[in-house]
């Protein structure tokens, strides 16, 4: 597992589609993941420390966990097929590691709440990580896909080729 920061939230001009950029924390590589604009408004509320008068659905699931005296311990973006990216919630349960299915967005919605670490899986980043090249900015070929995939994937490749690369680069400075 290779730990990741959200780095960005941003929306596709092309059709209004929300996107999560995740990093990796030590390096240059990206994971693009399409989220819905919910999922996408309660993580940015939380990385944006809004107040709100009332709480959202994933502040409820960390409120019902919690009260339930379970414990997010991390999540992790664990799979990627056909187009669909899939992803675990880590708990701890009196001592006890379970994880939970989740799609990824609710997860790293959680995760933001909670302050727990964000991670995917090295074969989704290898199929869907986009690395930047340290000098220009412009993204490195390195996925690992099939011609199946790639042609689930191209709403994400058409997604990345209309990105203002250089805004990242200008973040890492």
């Amino acid at each position: 597992m290779v730990e990741m920061t959200i780095d960005s939230i941003r929306v596709s001009l092309m059709n209004y589609q929300r996107v999560v950029i995740l990093k990796e924390k030590y390096s240059n590589r990206y994971l693009p993941i399409w989220i819905g604009p919910a999922e996408a408004d309660a993580i940015a509320v939380k990385l944006q420390n809004v107040e709100l008068a009332r709480p959202l659905t994933h502040d409820l699931l960390q409120s019902v966990i919690v009260t339930l005296g379970a414990k997010p311990y991390y999540v992790v973006v664990n799979d990627l097929q056909k187009d669909t990216f899939y992803a675990k919630l880590a708990l701890s349960v009196n001592g006890e590691e379970i994880e939970v299915d989740s799609r990824p967005s609710d997860a790293l919605a959680l995760a933001v709440r909670a302050e727990v670490p964000i991670y995917a899986d090295e074969a989704v980043l290898e199929k869907a990580g986009i690395t930047l090249d340290e000098d220009t900015g412009k993204p490195l070929v390195e996925g690992k896909v099939d011609d199946q995939e790639m042609e689930g994937l191209s709403a994400f490749k058409d997604f990345i080729s209309n990105l203002d690369l250089e805004d990242f680069k200008r973040r890492k400075s």
